[in-house]
């Protein structure tokens, strides 16, 4: 049996990265079930942290403009709290999904804002792709009989915060994509960035009135699983970008919607309508039109799809 290249290694590895990362939120959902929703995130992040150390290592603060580690840096914690959070404060499991799609506007979004914010022509298909992926969205909160706007509006109002952080999160996500193009070094900060999101939801654990983390098998290994995905993604990640064929794993993180929801149903034991399914499908649809009808205007680089849960 022929050996893979070493393009084909590499390539393996940010395909097994994206998998881990499509099934870190529904394990970060069982994680704060057991552990408490600030609690559980303070400790997976916690956890995490330590891994990437292993893992990826901590470069000197000394590596890095200022100005990228104060503002990238904060937009970095505010995506990944509100992120955790979102999933933790959703009053369902169905719901912990439906709030992790909203999530996936990110790329769509990513795409319009570095477009917007070039010299370049943007092409007229961009924003078709672009409201693809929101309608999609709304088709899938509209619930089992597909887009309504009465019941899009039940489902937010039944939980608007949930709604508003993933909301917000992918649109601080779709900025600090395009804001390490122009303030990140060669180097890698995620050990940094996580340390201080640990330190962030800490902080907010011993300021909330949430009860002490009563910590149990089950929360203990959920909270190892989550660790090592997310942890390991990263790291799997750092190694595919050096070598692999960055148009597959590019072409392949925009099917991530729908690798998370399948992961996250089977371990949250949800069974998903299929209007839910098309609009999975209209979001990915989209994201992945809005990244065709640019790439022969904007080189994609590692940053550029770099995937969060």
């Amino acid at each position: 049996m022929e050996m893979l290249s070493l393009q084909g290694r590499f390539t393996v590895f940010g395909c097994i990265a994206i998998l881990a990362w499509s099934g870190l939120l529904g394990m970060t959902r069982l994680v704060t079930e057991n552990l408490g929703v600030v609690g559980g995130a303070a400790a997976l992040y916690s956890l995490s942290a330590l891994f990437l150390l292993v893992v990826v290592g901590i470069p000197k603060l000394s590596h890095f403009p200022l100005r990228y580690l104060l503002l990238g840096g904060a937009m970095f914690v505010c995506y990944e709290m509100f992120l955790a959070l979102s999933l933790g404060y959703s009053q369902s499991r169905s719901q912990s999904i439906e709030v992790s799609i909203v999530n996936y506007l990110w790329p769509a979004l990513t795409v319009l804002f570095a477009m917007l914010g070039s010299n370049k022509k943007v092409s007229i298909l961009l924003y078709p792709a672009v409201l693809l992926a929101f309608l999609g969205v709304a088709w899938t909160v509209s619930g089992e009989n597909g887009l309504s706007l009465g019941t899009l509006v039940q489902h937010v109002n039944s939980n608007p915060i949930v709604y508003i952080m993933a909301f917000s999160g992918a649109v601080i996500w779709a900025v600090y994509c395009n804001l390490t193009q122009r303030l990140q070094s060669k180097h890698n900060a995620i050990t940094i960035f996580f340390i201080a999101t640990a330190v962030s939801l800490w902080i907010k654990y011993f300021l909330s009135d949430e009860p002490a983390m009563a910590f149990n098998w089950s929360g203990g290994v959920y909270l190892i699983v989550a660790s090592l995905l997310m942890a390991g993604g990263y790291g799997l990640w750092n190694i595919a970008i050096v070598g692999g064929n960055m148009v597959v794993l590019a072409t392949l993180s925009y099917f991530t919607p729908i690798f998370s929801a399948l992961f996250s149903s089977i371990l949250l034991g949800v069974t998903l309508s299929p209007s839910f399914w098309q609009g999975v499908a209209m979001v990915t649809t989209g994201s992945l039109l809005c990244w065709l009808v640019t790439r022969e205007r904007k080189k994609v680089t590692d940053k550029e799809i770099a995937i969060d849960q």
